[in-house]
């Protein structure tokens, strides 16, 4: 492949770097799971994306007649680097709106549906905000067994369950359910299907789940007796399963953003361990020069799989290699980041004219956002198991 990137490409390199200059603060610096929350880094996030949208980066790989800028495969991996190395805010719309909701709905969508939910993403309103709603207390990596259950009733579905682990689902105006609407197929992975709901029905609660540093970005979402209307059905019912596999196949191509978010931290790291002193020591040089190897190694594999699709390959175990690799490499990241700010890492943030606040939040951040991330999207055992299985041809046991 060529690694090379192209002279429009890196126009628009150099045009988002322009953008961030003149849009965020200087200080800024990406951190996993604040956006959601903290109330002022959600108005960021969303007076970002609305800005973001007027220039078609928001859904830059959309087609232009859905809101898109309709950009190349080079283009994409250019944009996603830099919104990881900067931290741009506001670029999912929630987690899933322009990343898999979106395309998704433009290959399984009803032209209503294409209508009705594609342009409040695409202009990054309050409307196009969405959260996923997948794993339940029983079905996690085996997410074929959920059991929360929409039953149709004439023009409705009537949908009864509990979900969990559901991100941004507080901010969210929509959720993409999977759910069963044929509770007596004769296989767990028939009679599933995806249906669109809106977030303010009635019978609808959602309660939070704080994570290790007590931010609320999960959620537990219930549904008692919630009525859809039928329209809301995404793709033929009960064949819900493929719809589910397409979204998650743009969900784990995320090895591009979270490496150059990774590599930020590192050079940052890098900066503090310079300036106090700690490179006269040997082992801080070789552990920062291996994190830096890997998470190029992270760049590298990620660029093969944005290649292969450019040139219309089908790729399967590639996205779950990216991510498990990723999951690995962040709680290096983490621990590596940790032992080299010593007790430093321990004061806290938020505390003024501290001359290192900023690499010691991105790197705790990291450190205590590494297990939920290495459970998002399918945990790396199971990414594992897809590389053993389509990528090494290993027989199933």
């Amino acid at each position: 492949m060529d690694f090379r990137f192209g002279e429009k490409a890196e126009k628009l390199r150099t045009e988002i770097r322009q953008f961030v200059k003149q849009e965020l603060p200087s200080d800024h610096i990406g951190l996993f799971f604040t956006e959601e929350h903290f109330d002022d880094h959600w108005e960021l996030s969303m007076a970002t994306a609305q800005k973001l949208a007027k220039k078609g980066w928001l859904t830059i790989s959309w087609p232009k007649e859905y809101g898109g800028m309709g950009a190349s495969f080079w283009e994409q991996i250019v944009f996603a680097e830099e919104v990881g190395y900067w931290g741009i805010p506001g670029t999912s719309m929630g987690v899933s709106g322009t990343s898999w909701v979106g395309p998704t709905l433009m290959l399984f969508g009803t032209e209503q549906q294409k209508r009705k939910y594609l342009p409040p993403i695409a202009a990054g309103e309050d409307d196009g905000v969405w959260c996923t709603g997948y794993s339940e207390p029983d079905a996690g990596s085996d997410l074929a067994s959920l059991t929360t259950v929409a039953l149709r009733e004439g023009d409705q579905y009537i949908i009864n369950g509990q979900k969990v682990w559901t991100s941004a689902a507080h901010r969210s105006r929509w959720c993409w359910l999977a759910c069963r609407t044929n509770p007596q197929a004769p296989k767990k992975h028939q009679g599933i299907s995806i249906i669109i709901v809106d977030m303010q029905s009635a019978g609808v609660t959602i309660r939070p789940i704080p994570n290790l540093v007590g931010q609320h970005y999960f959620n537990e979402i219930f549904f008692n007796n919630v009525s859809v209307p039928v329209e809301n059905l995404v793709g033929p019912e009960n064949e819900g399963w493929k719809v589910i596999m397409k979204a998650l196949s743009f969900e784990r191509g995320i090895g591009i953003r979270y490496g150059a978010r990774l590599w930020r931290a590192l050079e940052e790291l890098v900066v503090y361990a310079k300036a106090e002193g700690l490179m006269d020591h040997s082992h801080v040089r070789q552990r920062l020069a291996e994190l830096a190897v890997d998470i190029r190694a992270l760049r590298l594999n990620s660029y093969e799989t944005a290649w292969k699709q450019s040139i219309g390959k089908n790729v399967i175990h590639e996205p779950a290699r990216d991510k498990a690799y990723l999951d690995e490499l962040m709680e290096r990241v983490g621990r590596v980041g940790t032992e080299i700010l010593g007790a430093y890492g321990q004061i806290d943030p938020s505390h003024e004219n501290r001359r290192w606040t900023r690499i010691r939040s991105a790197i705790e951040n990291i450190f205590w956002s590494a297990p939920g991330l290495s459970i998002a999207a399918g945990t790396t055992d199971t990414m594992r198991n897809i590389v053993a299985r389509f990528g090494l041809q290993l027989p199933q046991v």
